[in-house]
């Protein structure tokens, strides 16, 4: 009797995926003369080639698209069993694999998970913060069961995977109490000469914002530009400038820090997703966080309502996006 090598399958299908045997070598943590030997392996149990040359990279053969379209099917429904596993009824709390990109503050990660630990839905909870690119990089070798990020799923990315919408907040302006006195009745003019707090420029709220002040004319006074939300909390807090947050955590920067708000940044807001392998969430978990994010936690109370999710383009939410291999 003949039998699969579900190893070889997994080389063959991250190979596939990602074009080339040296990206795949990256992800897998493996030297790429091993990868290229047991994808040898794979193809002489087949008696069939899987792959051709396509300038730099690999493009799949015929029968290399069968298997490829096989080989997603096999790992989707071995990710399944697993779920089913951890999550069938026998006393243990399930466990549930979370991927936080590194820009979702920290306040608003801690209420998406909040329900997870003291809800009608308990999970034993697992979190990996990382870059968002990493983070799907894992999930699509499913090392996770979820990402909460602010970007859906980009035309550009390679993974297959489905974005669902959690809502928006806007943005608005905070400070210390003694320095955002003052500021609200000349707003925005009156941010000209106040020091900031902001994020990286490569980040999408920075970039927003840096467009948001040019078009009026406010040149920004900025005293640090930092990665983690908890350290601008805390230089904002210390008085060392002004910062960007979520509205929709206006109450818990000011039990927590003493920020408050000067006002909102009109036209600039924040929009969070959550991706996942699957576009229906069969882990009750997952399920759960969803929801409870949807009707509750992006429930902006500077304005008293949800905001409706905004969409970067006219793809539906949820749609697969996947590149072709080069």
């Amino acid at each position: 009797m003949e039998w699969l090598n579900f190893h070889h399958l997994r080389y063959f299908f991250v190979v596939a995926r990602e074009g080339s045997i040296t990206k795949a070598s990256a992800l897998l943590h493996t030297s790429q003369p091993a990868i290229s030997t047991q994808l040898r392996q794979l193809e002489r149990s087949f008696g069939e080639k899987l792959f051709h040359k396509q300038g730099r990279g690999l493009a799949l053969t015929d029968t290399g698209g069968l298997v490829f379209g096989f080989a997603e099917q096999i790992f989707g429904l071995g990710r399944e069993l697993l779920d089913t596993v951890r999550d069938r009824p026998s006393g243990a709390v399930p466990r549930v694999q979370i991927g936080i990109a590194d820009v979702v503050p920290k306040d608003l990660a801690f209420r998406l998970l909040e329900p997870l630990l003291a809800g009608p839905v308990r999970a034993r909870v697992v979190v990996h913060e990382d870059r968002h690119e990493r983070l799907l990089t894992e999930l699509a070798l499913f090392h996770l069961d979820l990402v909460i990020a602010d970007t859906p799923i980009g035309a550009g990315t390679r993974v297959k995977a489905f974005h669902h919408a959690l809502g928006t907040s806007a943005i608005g302006v905070f400070g210390r109490e003694d320095r955002v006195r003052g500021l609200r009745a000349n707003f925005p003019a009156s941010l000209k000469g106040q020091p900031f707090v902001l994020p990286l420029e490569e980040s999408e709220l920075r970039r927003e914002f840096d467009a948001w002040a040019r078009v009026r004319g406010i040149a920004l006074d900025v005293a640090a530009e930092v990665q983690d939300d908890a350290l601008a909390r805390r230089l904002a807090a210390a008085g060392h400038g002004l910062m960007l947050a979520p509205t929709v955590l206006v109450d818990d920067l000011r039990r927590n820090f003493g920020l408050r708000k000067v006002a909102d940044v009109p036209g600039v807001e924040a929009r969070y997703f959550a991706v996942t392998v699957a576009r229906r969430v069969s882990n009750p978990a997952v399920a759960h966080l969803l929801a409870t994010a949807r009707r509750e936690l992006l429930r902006d109370k500077a304005t008293g309502g949800v905001p409706a999710p905004r969409q970067p383009s006219r793809r539906r939410p949820g749609r697969v996006v996947r590149q072709p291999l080069a």
